[in-house]
């Protein structure tokens, strides 16, 4: 077939005109959009642009200092570098993290922990931490390769930190991230810079106090989202330190003292009402919980038999046993139940009328002659089954309730339980049963129904030492006021709400039931006479002992035949010194038999402590009066120095 030059000229020469006018169309659309961008829309997209390349970003306040009452720091903050990561930056989040994870180790928890925070995120273009705490050689080795990992962040963050660890767990609590539940109850604008709040103890009831406000920064930024610099601030406010009425020399004494036995000490300062320690055996390390405690040692600490997590000095609640036995006292007294001359003849049991139970008195052959000063000293069961009866139960739970017994009575802690005080209308409303005179004989001794937590009894002894006088017992102390850590403010007078104070009909009464527990532990038969030998100075206390398992009629304990966690619980309350007390105590050993055997022993220690000084403090008396000793004889300067017994309780 012969080609046709003229008309394939033709067909270029459309085609080529076709093209031009597409092309020139082509270019009008686009340089009718240029100048719609660049002239007609130009103030708008200005602003867009200034938004892609500056950013607001909250700043978060730095958390206050927690101190115990002589300055010592309980709570701080301390710096650790975290590796985040933000979404939206990331070509492909999954390659990111396994790029991450050929440099640095990543486990299978913490990518998980990861993509849980990651759903949970407050916002867009949020970092989401990966891994926290880096080491030096983890920091360096993500800082050379940081060019190849964008969207990747390695920053410092100021994170909690509690020095003494263990020992004050559980009176201070701990701070953790922040949930989803627990944005939605605080101001969300003051936390958006936030990833830590507090989770328990004194760090979640002074939340407010300790967080700070939130502040804000205008940044410059380049197109990996890296700030440039700062153009504009407003700098956050810091939290407000506190100083707690702790001291930490006292805790570790009571810690000490507790020998590793399961149980709870707290200690109160009665002419004030501030908690002075607060223990619970066996503890855990807060340092865990707070950038995220992994599966295993979570449940290492979940499972234990002797569940550390639990917080026994507020949320333990025992039978108060022999305990109460002074209020129960006071109670018989003041209602004129009993007198002072009133005498009973202890054989080692009581029975009710009709009733062929044996209410059994912890001495198998009794006591023999008894009054009321005699059956504290002796914690005579016989006695006060006798009394409980004629008292009945209302009497009792009146008289028990005015020193706060199943009362919730703290200032500054929300985490203490109620406890059981038992009433008519309680057994009928939760057993469903009458109140029945059995049920009174228990509750004279501190058994059956009744529950106190050690808090509640270490309160109720603050009361007795202040022969009624009411205040309420709390933790902190004093709060820095403003920014300036020096200027501390005293709490408002925590004292405004106090319940009433225990008024008798005869005030002497107090003398005579406090001369009685002061023979607890003096008196040739109390109880813990063991516990007061050699004391230089007076105190004052009640032994206690609490069943675990019950004991069938006509038989004896037996401690040996039990397994040791149903054994009794051995429980002590007290005050020193007798005059101007300066120092109430409760003590619980868990499965720990007598009251006198294992918690009072625990209790003079801390009475030691308190009363006559700490060991170091010892130490730097006797330096210093070493240093203005003369060149005297040897046995001059070695010779001891006698002083009496009265003038050092008169002193304390």
């Amino acid at each position: 077939m012969l080609k046709d030059p003229i008309k394939e000229k033709r067909i270029f020469t459309f085609r080529a005109i076709l093209a031009m006018f597409f092309i020139i169309v082509l270019a009008v659309v686009l340089v009718s959009r240029v100048y719609y961008l660049q002239v007609v829309d130009y103030d708008h997209y200005t602003t867009l642009s200034d938004k892609n390349r500056m950013q607001l970003q909250s700043v978060a306040p730095t958390r206050g200092l927690i101190y115990d009452r002589n300055g010592v720091l309980l709570a701080d903050n301390q710096p650790v570098f975290s590796v985040s990561i933000v979404k939206e930056r990331v070509e492909s989040l999954d390659q990111t993290i396994a790029q991450i994870g050929s440099i640095i180790e990543l486990s299978e928890e913490q990518i998980k922990n990861f993509d849980k925070r990651l759903k949970n995120r407050r916002k867009p273009y949020e970092p989401v931490p990966l891994k926290s705490k880096l080491t030096e050689e983890e920091i360096a080795k993500l800082s050379v390769q940081r060019h190849l990992l964008p969207g990747v962040e390695v920053e410092a963050e100021l994170v909690r930190h509690y020095p003494h660890g263990e020992m004050m767990a559980h009176m201070l609590g701990y701070v953790g991230r922040i949930n989803i539940k627990e944005l939605k109850r605080v101001d969300a604008t003051n936390y958006s810079a936030t990833n830590y709040i507090g989770k328990l103890g004194i760090e979640k009831f002074y939340e407010d106090v300790l967080h700070g406000r939130v502040g804000h920064q205008t940044v410059e930024t380049n197109a990996r989202g890296r700030v440039l610099r700062v153009l504009d601030q407003q700098p956050s406010v810091p939290g407000r330190d506190i100083t707690l009425s702790i001291d930490v020399r006292l805790q570790q004494v009571a810690i000490d003292a507790m020998q590793g036995q399961r149980g709870a000490v707290v200690a109160i300062e009665p002419s004030t009402g501030g908690i002075l320690a607060l223990v619970s055996t066996p503890s855990f390390d807060p340092n865990l919980f707070v950038t995220g405690i992994d599966h295993k040692s979570y449940a290492a600490l979940r499972d234990s038999l002797d569940i550390p997590l639990f917080n026994r000095a507020l949320k333990g609640q025992y039978p108060p046993g022999s305990t109460i036995k002074p209020i129960i006292g006071l109670a018989g007294l003041d209602t004129a139940t009993v007198n002072r001359q009133t005498k009973i003849r202890d054989p080692g049991w009581y029975q009710l009328k009709n009733d062929k139970r044996f209410y059994r008195d912890w001495k198998k052959y009794g006591h023999g002659i008894v009054d009321l000063y005699d059956s504290i000293v002796q914690s005579c069961d016989t006695f006060f089954y006798s009394m409980a009866f004629k008292l009945g139960v209302d009497q009792m739970e009146l008289y028990l309730d005015k020193f706060g017994i199943g009362s919730r009575t703290a200032v500054d802690i929300d985490e203490d339980r109620k406890g059981i005080l038992p009433s008519r209308a309680w057994k009928r409303g939760t057993k469903g049963l009458p109140w029945f005179p059995g049920d009174s004989l228990n509750m004279g001794i501190g058994q059956g129904f009744m529950l106190a937590t050690p808090l509640q009894l270490a309160t109720a002894t603050a009361v007795l030492a202040n022969r009624g006088r009411w205040h309420r017992p709390h933790l902190a102390l004093k709060i820095s006021e403003g920014t300036n850590p020096d200027e501390q403010i005293e709490i408002p007078r925590m004292h405004e709400n106090d319940p009433p104070d225990v008024m008798l009909n005869n005030p002497d009464d107090w003398d005579y039931i406090l001369g009685s527990m002061e023979d607890v532990m003096h008196g040739k038969k109390g109880t813990a006479r063991g516990s007061a030998r050699n004391a230089p100075y007076r105190m004052a206390g009640k032994t206690g002992t609490a069943q675990v398992v019950g004991i069938k009629q006509g038989e004896e304990y037996d401690a040996e035949a039990l397994a040791e966690r149903h054994r009794d619980h051995a429980l002590f309350v007290g005050f020193a010194p007798v005059t101007a007390p300066r120092i109430a105590v409760a003590v619980i050993v868990e499965n720990g038999g007598g009251g006198s055997r294992a918690a009072a022993p625990v209790a003079r220690k801390v009475f030691d402590a308190w009363v006559l000084g700490f060991p170091e403090q010892e130490q730097e008396e006797r330096a210093a009066s070493d240093a203005t000793l003369d060149l005297a004889p040897a046995h001059e300067r070695l010779e001891p120095q006698l002083v009496s017994s009265e003038s050092l309780h008169n002193h304390g």
